[in-house]
């Protein structure tokens, strides 16, 4: 966590989280991109994603928080991964964020300070300037890291998206809800 937001501002920020969005490749995973061959011969772009996150992102929608990710890079496995994980907003090829950060605000209607956005490189540090709750990954650029009010002690694409979701749900009062439906006491 940043030395400049204390856990009890921490928590007040992400009380108020309706929507999360992130980034991609170095969030969802941790940033490597495996080109194989297709059935036609041609490469594809594929990737690995964390599967702690994937139930975490099904969280958020089973307790009516939306999720989503605008990314640089535009990748079937992307399109998969977010059908499979319940993500509201997919918005790919776009280094550009900010048109698009503003776009889902309209949709979603929201304002900036009901959102959060996990990050870790310069092209999402101007969306992180304008969230409620900014989160680098561990994996982050230093540069990100400073935009950050929180910095996950997981990486990306190891759980970093899983351990913002549980701080949300945590804040929000529904982590115990979680818990209990997997008959989990602690």
């Amino acid at each position: 966590m940043s030395t400049d937001v204390n856990q009890s501002a921490l928590t007040q920020l992400a009380s108020r989280i309706k929507l999360l969005l992130m980034d991609v490749d170095g969030v969802l995973t941790d940033g490597r991109l495996y080109n194989v061959p297709g059935p036609d011969g041609q490469m594809v772009e594929t990737k690995g994603f964390d599967s702690q996150d994937g139930i975490a992102l099904q969280w958020l929608n089973w307790k009516g928080i939306k999720s989503g990710v605008i990314s640089g890079r535009v990748s079937p496995a992307t399109v998969e991964r977010a059908k499979q994980t319940k993500i509201t907003y997919v918005y790919q090829g776009h280094t550009e964020k900010i048109p698009i950060f503003e776009e889902i605000l309209r949709d979603a209607k929201l304002e900036p300070s009901q959102v959060a956005y996990i990050g870790d490189d310069l092209t999402d540090a101007i969306v992180m300037r304008r969230v409620g709750l900014p989160v680098a990954t561990a994996n982050a650029r230093e540069e990100v890291k400073h935009q950050a009010c929180y910095v996950t002690s997981q990486p990306g694409g190891q759980g970093a998206v899983r351990e913002v979701i549980e701080l949300i749900l945590k804040a929000q009062g529904l982590w115990e809800e979680i818990l209990k439906k997997y008959e989990v006491t602690v």
